[in-house]
């Protein structure tokens, strides 16, 4: 984008180049509005790059407000039905993305998330907002017509005004991308709460005296439905020299709470214990662990049959301990250690508190002019594009609200 002097006055300053930033960018410049997007990174939509294997899981066709975590399970509403998943399909489709269902209604780019990236700094330069990076804000104030922004620019300090100022700052996942706290507490200094905020979508930790904290397992995957505080999610399930990761538990993650049980459900779609009946019935004769590896994966056959203390011929076990092998596999009980925190965590559950925000415009109810958007706000999806459709409905919504008020 063409550089031009970050001095003086503008309609509307956003901090945060990400996906709900740059989104809010496009829309809020698109009626003649002075924007200017800051950030502190070297580049755009750096969490954008990244995700997805770097091919950017950009929305689900399923998106639904219940599959969005908030203390208010109605704000997302709004904004959601405004800008759907099939806008941003839409918009995808024009720039010319090739782009693919994966699972679940998961879309992902054929090639790179780099062309989302440069398909969202195209939209801005079309509507002429103006992106300054490797900038850092170092004060914010209202002031009678607006706010006022001293920000660092290549160690230069520079004033700023706005009549609009925008937070979409992200929340603290993944901090080696540059994630901070900074956007909750520019919220409090302007007198909105801030829920409880913690790591979602993340793995979970186990002791290594576990079979869940087992190095012995490490590398194993297998199909799994893995419930807490009822919920429930049937998809994936990997075994880590941490403990338990995959979809369904990054998933079931966003609803643990410490001290909590998650059951698991190692073979969803079999009944063990009548399949163990009706190979005792049958191969008798052969050890209880070949006949379990011929249900799980050897290695996980080879821990659970160990940790039952399951032994000798199948022949020679009883109903009961059938039971007991059957329900280490069906009703496997563990209880998570804690999680691998922020520094894996793809999404920050929790955040600036809705109850202060207006669902349809995102501006503030008692600071006219300040607008919260994206991760930053207590809206979390589930895995699977709903943060990043999240993103661009928040963003769509407060740019929208931003121009309409200035015609």
């Amino acid at each position: 984008m063409a550089k031009r002097d970050v001095i003086g006055e503008f309609d509307t300053v956003i901090l945060g180049a990400g996906a709900a930033g740059m989104m809010c960018a496009a829309q809020a410049a698109a009626r003649g509005g002075r924007v200017l997007v800051l950030d502190h990174a070297k580049a755009p939509g750096e969490k954008i790059r990244i995700s997805g294997g770097g091919r950017c899981n950009f929305t689900n066709l399923d998106v639904k407000p219940q599959r969005f975590i908030s203390a208010n399970p109605h704000f997302a509403k709004s904004a959601l039905s405004r800008y759907t998943q099939h806008d941003f399909i839409a918009l995808v489709a024009a720039h010319g993305i090739a782009y693919h269902e994966k699972t679940l209604g998961q879309l992902f780019c054929d090639e790179s998330a780099t062309l989302v990236i440069a398909m969202l700094v195209a939209e801005m330069e079309r509507a002429g907002a103006q992106l300054e990076l490797g900038a850092s804000v170092e004060n914010v104030a209202k002031t009678e017509s607006g706010f006022s922004i001293r920000v660092s620019i290549e160690g230069k300090s520079r004033a700023i005004t706005a009549r609009n100022f925008v937070v979409a700052c992200g929340g603290k996942s993944i901090p080696k991308m540059g994630a901070t706290n900074y956007g909750y507490k520019l919220a409090e200094q302007f007198g909105l709460a801030v829920t409880e905020t913690r790591a979602g979508l993340v793995p979970l930790v186990f002791g290594p005296e576990t079979m869940a904290g087992s190095r012995e397992l490490a590398g194993v995957a297998c199909d799994a439905r893995v419930s807490c505080n009822k919920t429930t999610f049937d998809e994936a399930l990997l075994f880590t020299h941490r403990g338990l990761s995959g979809p369904a538990i990054l998933q079931i993650s966003s609803y643990w709470r410490e001290g909590q049980p998650v059951e698991v459900n190692l073979a969803p779609k079999l009944n063990v214990l009548e399949a163990l009946k009706a190979r005792r019935k049958r191969d008798g004769r052969k050890a209880v662990g070949t006949v379990l590896a011929d249900l799980l994966p050897k290695r996980l056959a080879a821990e659970i049959a160990s940790a039952t203390a399951a032994k000798g011929n199948i022949a020679d076990m009883n109903d009961k301990a059938l039971g007991a092998l059957a329900d280490a596999v069906n009703r496997w009980r563990v209880v998570p250690m804690g999680t691998e925190g922020y520094r894996t965590a793809e999404v920050t559950l929790g955040g600036v508190d809705t109850a202060g925000l207006n669902s349809r415009t995102m501006e503030a109810r008692d600071v006219p002019g300040l607008y919260i958007i994206g991760e930053v706000v207590d809206v979390t999806g589930w895995l699977g594009g709903y943060n990043f459709q999240w993103a661009w409905s928040s963003g769509w919504a407060a740019g929208q609200a931003i121009a309409a008020a200035s015609d």
